[in-house]
């Protein structure tokens, strides 16, 4: 049975687990983690904002929401963001390969770029929008 999404409990839920995994040194699901969790948070926050939302992973989905918080309504939200698209580099299909992939080379800007949504996020449930 599919349930519905809650996209601010996501972003929460794989945050957190990510976490977790990256002080145990598991780079590779803690990557996974923080790529999901980045997802979630910028689905919650375009949600928010009246965005139509699309069945996307973080990589695609980054410079679309980027491109539409330039709105009135998100620019308060978009400074949170660090330029460019941090997550280029990741893929969803990477939980398939082998854990050697991951490295603190590859996995820190996406954890840096996740925490920056991270706060995107709780700016947002501060002013109430979330």
């Amino acid at each position: 049975m599919e349930h519905p999404a809650d996209f601010p409990d996501a972003h929460r839920r794989h945050w957190k687990d990510a976490e977790l995994l990256y002080a145990q040194g598991r780079l590779a699901n803690a990557d996974h983690l923080y790529g999901f969790s980045a997802e979630c948070g910028l689905k919650a926050v375009g949600q928010s904002l009246g965005m139509p939302l699309r069945k996307k992973h973080v990589q695609e989905i980054w410079p679309i929401c980027a491109a539409y918080f330039q709105g009135k309504l998100g620019r308060r939200y978009l400074q949170f963001l660090p330029p460019g698209t941090p997550f280029a580099d990741w893929h969803h299909n990477n939980r398939y390969a082998h854990r050697g992939h991951a490295t603190g080379a590859n996995v820190s800007p996406h954890h840096q770029a996740a925490r920056a949504v991270r706060n995107m996020v709780q700016r947002m449930a501060q002013d109430g929008q979330l």
